[in-house]
């Protein structure tokens, strides 16, 4: 992955905690227009839990939550990760490139979560 700077700021707010409501309150600042996503994954998840008596759902809506907010709090990277989504998606070109920086930009941020 190519060094990905924030400018003199930093990332736009520090890493939340890895609750659902740590993580709610993170998209309400980095990226509000996703809080209705958001809920629906967290109803989805919690319905799921109680269905099958199991964590599962719930772990994987933090995962997927904690990995959006990771990328999302780095401007640039977070616009580097869909310049690269539409490279693939586009079908123009050998996607191997940008498949493996999606996966590179993907596993830093689950480091950074501390997933």
């Amino acid at each position: 992955m190519s060094a990905q700077s924030d400018g003199p700021y930093g990332p736009l707010i520090p890493m939340p905690q890895l609750t659902p409501d740590a993580l709610r309150d993170a998209v309400a600042r980095i990226a509000p227009s996703r809080l209705p996503t958001l809920t629906q994954h967290l109803f989805e998840a919690t319905t799921n839990a109680q269905q099958t008596q199991s964590l599962a759902p719930l772990r994987a809506f933090v995962h997927s939550w904690a990995v959006f907010v990771a990328i999302e709090r780095h401007p640039a990277r977070a616009e580097r990760l869909r310049e690269l989504e539409r490279i693939v998606d586009a079908g123009e070109e050998d996607p191997s490139d940008a498949i493996a920086e999606i996966r590179a930009i993907r596993e830093a941020a689950e480091a950074e979560a501390g997933l």
